[in-house]
């Protein structure tokens, strides 16, 4: 009896555990306006998965934002990408919220990063750990204002909840946020994939795009397929919430087999280590080819995200000849929204017996050192940087290095690099390495310099080939002019831009002191805010250099007469 007790015991706490993990009413909207999302927890990026939710800002920036509950300021970074202006706030519950992509922090707090930019004269500041009394904040207390800072593709809050602890980022709607969504996702795109050698779709030992009707209310029907051997399948979704029109992430994915649960996973939580993983998880060859993110309902085996639950033969199907199967795939927004979509398949021993394999002339066994070497290149992949076995294309052509297609993910970079001994000291000077994947538009790679060689580390496959940039990065003053009086100006402002290679640092001073200018990197605007230091007389020398990845210089100077306020 006792026993029994302690089993129905277990089961409730279980029970209870699994429905409620996570505080409902801890946690306040960061903003005083209605939730509205661009961006989803766990939505498919390129390389990761979105680690927060991307609330609207209605288009503007500067909107308050408030601590959601009591704790302190345990971390402030600001940097050029990335999240920009971003701050953290560590909670006695065992969490941490994070706030980025803002414009300015609370007014001490401001004071107190910009004391530490202009010590270090560096508009990044690294990682600034604080203790628990530096800053400690109350719940609706103000902490800083929204904006479009980092890697931002406008104004909006990218909001996270970590656990403190193990830093794992879990989905902020799972402590109670809302945002009004009643439409079920929508599913765009059905592929299916022969997953053995003697697996074949519809006679055909490729993988193959499947029709659907949309029978409306979420509900999709697929045409019938003949199948054999191990199949699996990968499906194109995304969800819209209400008053938003962008496409949004969906929360869950799962497939049953006449009725049985194969493969399951959501995106409640998860850890950074693990979020590259995301190109197993989709079509990764598709992607790059038609930049459309299939999620396969089959796991492979280099794959370790936690995601999973519930998978039986890694959400693979063996089908059998005259047997017939009822496949449903089902998709859920966070609110339970669902599409499905039914695909009926008959297994039919297929008569085609020859199926092509990849025997391009290099040959990847992942779990050693692979090394090349063509004329005046030499590509070197650690052990462990591809997920399985396989061969790539390499050749050298017309001084243009061709490693495969961009087709097949990394787990870590490799390491391209050039001879140069045949360059003169002036082209070595100017020299760098281009991805020409897509010629028309090559694209810088961080190229380092050694005698005769140059050498670049890289994720992505595809074509390389050296390249020159002699031309110097361009300055304009842009809110002032030459030996004008701006006594009015609030901000003194510039415009910077580099045609190839890109801007890599730039130092302004006035009257030879460094100031700190914030570069608006979509716009390239520098701006510099005259708050910051008071100036002494009213003639006032303004002067910045500019610097591009190859090291090409401009320089430019300006006299400007300012009323002392």
């Amino acid at each position: 009896m006792k026993l029994y007790f302690s089993l129905i015991l277990f089961l409730f706490i279980t029970t209870v555990n699994a429905q409620a993990p996570y505080p409902k009413n801890y946690f306040s909207n960061p903003l005083k306006i209605p939730v509205v999302l661009s961006g989803t927890f766990g939505e498919l990026r390129s390389n990761h998965f979105h680690s927060g939710i991307d609330i609207k800002t209605q288009g503007k920036e500067g909107i308050p934002i408030y601590a959601p509950a009591d704790g302190y300021v345990s971390r402030i970074k600001v940097q050029q990408y990335g999240f920009g202006k971003a701050l953290y706030i560590t909670h006695p519950n065992g969490y941490t919220t994070v706030y980025a992509h803002l414009k300015y922090f609370e007014p001490k707090i401001q004071k107190y990063v910009k004391g530490i930019q202009y010590k270090k004269e560096d508009y990044n500041t690294g990682n600034l750990f604080l203790s628990s009394d530096k800053f400690p904040v109350k719940k609706g207390q103000l902490i800083g204002y929204t904006g479009d800072t980092g890697s931002s593709g406008g104004p909006h809050l990218h909001y996270e909840i970590r656990d403190t602890e193990t830093e794992n980022i879990i989905n902020p709607m799972h402590f109670g946020l809302t945002a009004h969504d009643d439409t079920p996702p929508t599913i765009q795109k059905l592929m299916a994939y022969p997953l053995s050698d003697d697996a074949r779709i519809n006679n055909s030992s490729l993988e193959s795009i499947v029709s659907f009707k949309n029978n409306s209310n979420g509900n999709y029907v697929a045409e019938k397929i003949i199948a054999s051997g191990t199949i699996g399948f990968g499906i194109s979704v995304f969800d819209r919430l209400n008053g938003a029109y962008n496409k949004n992430g969906i929360y869950s994915l799962e497939m049953k087999v006449n009725g049985k649960r194969v493969y399951y996973h959501d995106v409640e939580t998860f850890s950074f280590a693990e979020s590259k993983y995301i190109n197993l998880l989709i079509d990764y060859k598709h992607y790059k080819k038609y930049k459309n993110r299939l999620q396969k309902t089959h796991k492979v085996a280099a794959n370790r995200l936690s995601l999973y639950e519930d998978l039986i033969n890694n959400g693979k199907i063996h089908i059998e000849n005259g047997a017939n199967y009822n496949i449903e795939i089902i998709a859920k927004d966070f609110e339970d929204n669902t599409s499905k979509i039914r695909i009926p398949v008959q297994g039919v021993k297929s008569n085609l017996v020859f199926k092509e394999k990849d025997t391009t002339n290099y040959k990847i066994t992942a779990t050693e050192f692979n090394k090349f070497h063509q004329k005046n290149v030499t590509v070197a992949f650690p052990k462990n940087t591809f997920y399985t076995d396989c061969f790539i294309d390499f050749k050298v052509e017309n001084g243009t290095a061709k490693i495969h297609e961009p087709t097949i993910p990394l787990d870590k970079r490799y390491t391209l690099t050039f001879e140069t001994s045949f360059l003169s000291e002036d082209q070595k000077q100017h020299v760098y390495i281009a991805n020409v994947t897509n010629p028309k538009y090559p694209r810088y790679t961080a190229t380092k310099k050694k005698i005769d060689k140059v050498y670049t580390t890289t994720k992505v496959l595809g074509s390389y080939a050296l390249r020159f940039d002699t031309k110097k990065p361009t300055i304009q003053l842009y809110n002032f002019s030459n030996n004008q009086w701006i006594s009015k100006n609030k901000t003194l402002k510039v415009k910077i831009k580099d045609d190839e290679t890109g801007i890599k640092n730039y130092r302004a001073t006035i009257n030879g002191q460094w100031i700190l200018m914030e570069l608006n990197h979509k716009k390239g605007i520098l701006t510099y805010d005259f708050s910051d230091k008071k100036l002494e007389g009213s003639k006032h020398l303004f002067k910045i250099v500019v610097s591009d990845n190859v090291g090409n210089t401009e320089t430019v100077s300006a006299t400007f007469f300012k009323k002392v306020n």
